[in-house]
């Protein structure tokens, strides 16, 4: 079965005066029941999966609410459902993975901007920027500006994070705006604690219906000739009222110092590290308690002009950590002070890194800058001794290392029924020559790693087939395009298949059909199997009996069209080749099937543990490698690059080369002997089947064995 959140699920139960304990994400959950929402969408991505797993999951908790909680196909149909709070008095919220999340939704988000909301609208966006990022290095600053959208930036600590929420919706409906509100990867996942209140019953949701519809307002639509007022409304009206409620409401925290000269203005998800920093320096407790006074922007777009003026008057320089670029927040301060006539100077990218995330060693090297021009009377010892001592155990593991220290890739989980396609892919590119292949967002795109290399291009989820387009213009090789199941439903149907159809396009696309959106979380897809399909798959294809991507394949006008078992790696390769090397001009496609493992291992491990208890039979695969023919060579790693498939010393004191070897964390997916045995190598893998509790005729036959064994033995041992 899927991940079970049945302890988060009782968390979101919490009522007035209990105490939450829990991640940040978490705390988003609940602050948006205690703020009475009628609806929640989205679309799964990491570092916010969480928010829409556990209401999913919630069901009956979100029904007794009364709340309507929808997984969308993609970020776009989840920005359109905010469409429910332009006319209506209701809250809701959406939540995606940014920024590539936001680039899907961009069309939709900018029409619900243009006429602004009745009800308040909050936009959940995991800023996944920074070295634990998964995606490219954007930031959603642009793209509230660009639309006249409020951008949220919490500091990472719950009751923070919970009353931002709470004061999302206030902001909203004060100002009729959507509010976003991004949590960088650490604000998510941080860990605290807050007194929770009860959870609001919406007064219009799925137990108290609207009787009627609202009256027909053609100024609430995002189309001319008003959306020429809406460009006025926007800057005249609302960022006025956004402002107004940002300072009575007290949205943005000022921490007061001693030090009247110098302060610092920190965008609120950095607040963390900033005092990090600050007590490496001695500069701050635990509690943020330090002498330099400190703004700390929860809201970074719009920023309020008095409330900046008003901090930086009278300081001889103020140093602004934005992260990321472009530098939107500094180039508006600086305007700011301008206007003002204010001569403070403020430092930010002249002093810390143009780009890149903002660690807390980059801010202490910052801070040093900053405080030898502008507050050269406080010590500063202490933080230059601990850079000294960073730079010099990089010199030493640089020395020792003879360089950098070597790159982890992610790969492939154990036993991934992805590896064996790249596995016969490399067999089939050894026959009909290289070919230009499209990658795509998903578990696939580790085969861009070692030790396959595919890939040369990744341009968004379900875009691959799309991105191949041009070159299969010129290429004298047909062009190869690999997606996932998700980013079929995703993106792929319409951006891809349809548009090759459309034009003949005459390309090879291999779809992973391996159940669910895996990379995220193992989320459920239009195609994911059934419990009851599961049950009976068991043993066989485990995502045989829902073929809903084959079908829409065919009712769309896909002629060339091939199913194939993934682990069954010549069948695979052979299909290949037949679709690189076929006279049929169009679209050709290969469905390349076999359930995610992270998944099938969640229901298998349980159910075997149940036999094992009750003292029933049970059989596992073991894959093994034969150490005497092993000849070394390695060919088996470099075609499957399993993690449990590595070498060891032989026992032969003949043999000075490692042998294969395969660990005890094998899953028994058999990759490995069909790699040897489609690609022709070395016949020195055996498999075995591992029984516990056998039966009554096992156990004889295995007695009968043995004492066969035993003679053949006792024949060939020295006289």
């Amino acid at each position: 079965m899927e991940r079970s959140f049945q302890e988060e699920i009782r968390l979101l139960g919490l009522g007035d005066g209990d105490v939450f304990h829990g991640e940040g994400i978490l705390a988003v959950t609940k602050a948006l029941l205690q703020s009475g929402v009628s609806y929640v969408g989205g679309y799964q991505g990491a570092p916010v999966s969480h928010l829409l797993d556990v209401m999913v999951q919630a069901r009956e908790q979100m029904d007794a609410l009364g709340v309507h909680v929808e997984a969308c196909t993609n970020e776009a149909s989840a920005a359109a459902m905010l469409g429910a709070s332009i006319m209506y008095p209701v809250r809701g919220a959406v939540t995606w993975k940014s920024i590539v999340g936001t680039n899907v939704a961009s069309d939709a988000l900018s029409n619900l901007a243009s006429p602004g909301v009745t009800g308040g609208a909050l936009i959940v966006v995991g800023e996944d920027y920074g070295e634990g990022a998964s995606v490219i290095q954007e930031r959603t600053h642009a793209y509230a500006m660009k639309s006249g959208l409020w951008l949220m930036d919490p500091r990472p600590d719950l009751p923070t994070i919970v009353r931002c929420v709470e004061q999302a919706f206030e902001l909203s409906e004060a100002s009729n705006t959507p509010v976003v509100m991004e949590l960088r990867i650490r604000a998510c996942h941080v860990r605290g604690s807050f007194v929770a209140r009860d959870n609001r019953r919406p007064s219009i949701s799925t137990r108290d219906l609207q009787q009627d519809p609202a009256p027909f307002d053609y100024a609430t639509l995002a189309h001319p000739p008003v959306t020429y007022r809406h460009e006025k409304l926007k800057y005249e009206v609302r960022m006025p009222a956004a402002r107004r409620f940002i300072v009575e409401s007290g949205l943005n925290e000022l921490f007061r110092g001693e030090r009247g000269d110098i302060g610092i203005v920190v965008q609120g998800g950095l607040y963390n590290t900033l005092v990090r920093a600050l007590q490496q320096l001695g500069l701050s407790d635990a509690h943020g308690r330090s002498p330099i006074p400190i703004l700390n922007l929860n809201v970074v777009y719009p920023l309020v002009p008095e409330q900046l003026t008003a901090f930086c008057a009278g300081k001889r320089g103020v140093l602004l950590l934005e992260e990321g670029q472009p530098d939107f927040i500094e180039q508006e301060l600086n305007t700011i002070l301008r206007r003002a006539d204010l001569q403070t100077k403020l430092h930010g990218k002249d002093m810390l890194a143009m780009g890149g995330e903002y660690t807390a060693e980059l801010m202490l090297r910052g801070l040093l800058r900053f405080l030898a021009l502008h507050a050269p009377d406080i010590p500063r010892a202490a933080g230059e001794k601990l850079v000294a001592e960073m730079d010099s155990l990089r010199a030493r593991a640089a020395e020792a290392l003879g360089g950098p220290v070597p790159p982890r890739p992610p790969n492939f989980c154990v036993g991934c029924p992805e590896r064996p396609v790249f596995a016969a892919l490399k067999l089939v590119q050894r026959e009909v020559g290289p070919m230009h292949i499209s990658a795509d967002i998903g578990c696939h795109s580790f085969a861009t790693f070692e030790p396959f290399s595919f890939g040369n291009s990744i341009l968004g989820y379900g875009m691959s087939l799309a991105s191949s387009a041009g070159v299969s213009a010129f290429s004298a090789r047909r062009p190869l395009a690999i997606m996932g199941d998700g980013g079929f439903w995703h993106n792929g149907l319409l951006s891809g298949v349809s548009s090759a159809l459309l034009n003949d396009g005459d390309r090879v696309l291999v779809i992973m059909k391996n159940g669910y959106t895996s990379a995220t979380g193992t989320q459920e897809l239009l195609s994911t199997p059934t419990t009851e399909s599961r049950r009976l798959a068991e043993g066989a294809s485990a995502t045989g009996t829902e073929p809903t991507i084959e079908n829409t394949l065919k009712g769309l006008g896909v002629k060339w069209l091939r199913k194939v078992d993934n682990y069954r790696v010549d069948e695979v390769r052979d299909t290949l080749r037949e679709a690189f090397t076929t006279d049929y001009p169009g679209l050709k496609v290969i469905v390349a099937e076999g359930e995610c493992q992270l998944e099938r291992q969640r229901r298998v491990k349980p159910q075997r543990a149940r036999l094992l208890a009750q003292g029933r039979r049970v059989v596992r695969t073991r894959f093994g490698v034969d150490e005497d023919t092993c000849t070394g060579d390695h060919s088996c790693i470099r075609l499957s690059g399993c993690p449990t498939l590595t070498v060891k010393s032989s026992s032969d004191p003949l043999k000075t080369d490692p042998v294969a070897h395969v660990t005890d964390g094998c899953v028994g997916c058999g990759l490995c002997g069909e790699v040897a045995h489609a690609a022709t190598l070395c016949p020195s893998f055996w498999r075995a089947e591992v029984v516990v509790n056998p039966g009554r005729w096992e156990r004889f036959l295995d007695r009968l064995r043995r004492r066969v064994l035993d003679r053949l033995q006792a024949r060939r041992a020295p006289t």
